[in-house]
């Protein structure tokens, strides 16, 4: 019998530059700072959510494919229109607001390296309409 799957312990994503990136995860999407073991390679680790992480690894040298239709994560969140009311006031680059043919609302940004991260609610959590027109300059 095989053991099962517990839950998403971790993202791992290569960056070019550890504290720019940092930066960009604790200031733009509020990720709290873990501790990390010492690797002989830079990174940094973050809270993502209850139980789950962030890291970060250092030295990037080759390009980042990633798009909100191809590699991207997706984090859950309570409020879609205080995010983006968030990312306008950091002025934050972003993709429009989408609704997924089953009615979930989606933003997509990029991190500094072009990982994209795509922040979404489930419609039954939101009471947000899906007709919210932004006011932010878009990445297409």
């Amino acid at each position: 019998m095989k053991s099962r799957i517990r839950h998403l312990n971790h993202v791992a994503l290569h960056v070019a530059d550890v504290e720019r990136s940092g930066q960009f995860y604790q200031e733009v999407l509020g990720l709290q700072p873990l501790a990390r073991p010492s690797f002989s390679f830079p990174g940094a680790w973050f809270r993502l959510g209850d139980d789950q992480e962030l890291h970060l690894i250092g030295n990037r040298d080759r390009d980042v494919h990633s798009a909100s239709r191809g590699n991207h994560f997706a984090l859950l969140v309570e409020d879609l229109d205080a995010w983006e009311e968030e990312l306008q006031r950091l002025g934050v680059v972003y993709q429009p607001r989408q609704t997924r043919p089953d009615g979930a609302g989606q933003i997509f940004l990029a991190d500094p390296d072009g990982h994209f991260i795509e922040l979404c609610w489930a419609p039954t959590t939101q009471e947000s309409t899906t007709t919210h027109k932004p006011t932010h300059k878009s990445t297409t």
